[in-house]
């Protein structure tokens, strides 16, 4: 099996999921082949054939022109499936690619399990395992999902060029709303989950943060329900942090929310659920009702601090 991984830059840096993509290949047992549209003083460092284009001259985020390039690489290598990070960049190009060569595409993959893809279904609640209907397919992964490879070589380079005008002109990035709260810089964050129950127990939570002297933190359903506003937000779709203390109150542990607080150094889980993904991550794991156990705790931590 042989996989066409396709690299990002973003403001001439070399994303980090780039080695994500590795992973992910090596999962399926698969020979790599390289794709780059990026700047030649910071190439990936992998092993394998990268076919590179100059983003100086194609632009960081053409699809159009992108598109044309990597069809350019499919021709030459015919790869089994060409493989993308579920990110903006991923989500425009990915189903372009699909449509030109009329095969399937499976989008946000968390993990292969005997050579089946598991996707997250019903808000991550659920995982399907599916695979293309076509012999070969597009892929888009989970940033998050799969942990970096070592950058490990020098790849072989093949410069690629195109010659084509494009009905479409990258202006730029734009930087999002300034949030309300940045929980980046925040040294202990405690986050509500869907496990709380309601909105009227939100404030039982908060008032855990400020008894160790830290922010409230969320996962997305808690925002989607307007319980807390999504300044707040961890994860794939809200702010990614890591805090020296992070506490998930009744978070089941969906990638996308496990994605946003990875680089806590310390984790602490609170659920009646035993076996719930959280639990694999977290380094102190509390199999209780959240509504009894985060009130007590937060009074000891009163007492302890006087």
């Amino acid at each position: 099996m042989k996989v066409l991984l396709v690299a990002e830059y973003r403001e001439k840096q070399l994303l980090e999921t780039t080695y994500e993509l590795a992973t992910f290949a090596d999962k399926l047992g698969a020979e790599k082949i390289w794709f780059a549209v990026g700047y030649k003083d910071n190439l990936p460092k992998v092993a394998g054939k990268l076919y590179f284009a100059d983003a100086e001259k194609h632009g960081e985020f053409n699809p159009d022109v992108h598109k044309k390039l990597i069809l350019q690489v499919v021709e030459k290598e015919n790869p089994d499936y060409i493989v993308f990070v579920h990110s903006s960049y991923g989500w425009d190009l990915a189903p372009r690619i699909a449509a030109a060569l009329k095969i399937g595409q499976v989008s946000e993959v968390i993990e292969v399990v005997d050579g089946q893809f598991v996707v997250p279904s019903c808000n991550a609640k659920l995982r399907r395992f599916v695979k293309p209907a076509t012999d070969k397919g597009v892929i888009t992964i989970q940033a998050g999902a799969f942990p970096p490879a070592e950058p490990n070589g020098e790849p072989e380079v093949e410069e690629i060029s195109l010659d084509a005008e494009s009905a479409i002109e990258f202006v730029g990035y734009e930087e999002a709303e300034a949030k309300t709260v940045d929980l980046t810089k925040a040294e202990i964050i405690v986050s509500a989950g869907r496990g709380v129950g309601k909105p009227d127990n939100i404030p039982v939570i908060e008032e855990l943060a400020k008894a160790f002297g830290g922010e409230l933190g969320a996962s997305r359903p808690v925002v989607d329900a307007g319980w807390v506003d999504h300044s707040r937000q961890v994860g794939t779709t809200g702010q990614t942090v890591a805090p020296k203390l992070y506490v998930a109150c009744g978070i089941s542990g969906a990638i996308q929310h496990l994605a946003g607080m990875k680089k806590s150094e310390f984790v602490v889980a609170i659920n009646t659920d035993k076996d719930a993904p959280i639990g694999e991550v977290a380094d102190v794991l509390v199999v209780a009702d959240v509504m009894q156990f985060v009130p007590a705790l937060a009074e000891k931590i009163k007492t302890i601090k006087g």
